[in-house]
């Protein structure tokens, strides 16, 4: 069984996070669910913007609060793209935050952004042959 995924994101103005996302990297919308979801379409999987008012709960198990301002989270998203440099300028004059200058690694280039509601999002640039530059067989249990 293949698992598909879905990216949703939380964002406070739909119409911002449209434009910076289409804009910094080439997606389309695709659905419209009513005024607080888009669908975006373009990258290997398809991104759903959420409208999540600044200050509510996560859940209803959580005290933490949404902020869009930059924050911190383990999981964010990489973008894989042809020309990290070019990328960055998209990105940046869409209105994300570089936060690091451009990284060069043996299995390719990085940069660190913020975007305009704080979620974190690394550009990538693989080089040669990418992550196998660095990668080790994967252990038969976990196949």
């Amino acid at each position: 069984m293949t698992v598909k995924m879905l990216v949703n994101i939380d964002v406070d103005d739909l119409a911002k996070a449209t434009d910076f996302y289409c804009k910094a990297f080439n997606l389309h919308v695709g659905r419209r669910f009513g005024a607080d979801a888009i669908e975006l379409l373009g990258g290997s999987a398809p991104i759903y913007l959420l409208v999540k008012p600044n200050g509510t709960t996560a859940s209803a198990t959580s005290r933490h609060l949404r902020s869009y301002a930059r924050h911190w989270t383990p999981v964010h998203l990489d973008f894989v793209v042809e020309e990290i440099e070019g990328a960055v300028d998209r990105a940046r004059n869409a209105g994300a935050r570089l936060e690091t200058q451009v990284k060069t690694n043996n299995w390719g280039k990085i940069a660190m952004l913020a975007d305009p509601f704080g979620h974190g999002i690394c550009l990538i640039e693989f080089i040669g042959r990418g992550y196998d530059e660095i990668a080790t067989p994967a252990d038969p249990k976990h196949r």
